[in-house]
């Protein structure tokens, strides 16, 4: 409740007991024109900490299920670097041994000698 005259205001403050009764009994806050703006920013902050309480719940929640995820996709990413691996060193095992086995198969292959003035092919005229 606002009395805006402020020797009203100290005049209520004079008898605790009727202010502590009107708070306990009415749930009724009595305020003056120096404490109203500070009341005012009492109940501004204790509404803001309680948004700031109802929001950080649900945060946990999503940091909870972000924690799962990551469990998630460090598998998944332990799984792709092995088949990355396989396929790396599959590759360098085709690259070098059987690159090496080809070559070593054609040595063995004649080559053509082309300055020899034989043809390849007959031709019937």
């Amino acid at each position: 409740m606002f009395l805006p005259i402020e020797s009203l205001y100290a005049e209520i403050l004079r008898h605790p007991e009727l202010f502590e009764r009107l708070q306990r009994t009415h749930r009724i806050t009595i305020t003056g024109p120096t404490t109203l703006s500070a009341l005012l920013n009492s109940l501004s902050m204790g509404f803001r900490t309680l948004a700031v309480q109802k929001r950080s719940s649900e945060v946990w929640k999503v940091l909870a299920e972000v924690k799962t995820e990551f469990v998630k996709y460090s598998e998944q990413l332990a799984t792709v670097h092995k088949h990355i691996n396989s396929a790396s060193t599959t590759l360098e095992t085709l690259q070098t041994t059987r690159t090496k086995v080809m070559e070593r198969k054609l040595r063995g292959v004649e080559t053509l000698d082309l300055d020899n003035k034989t043809p390849l092919l007959l031709i019937d005229e």
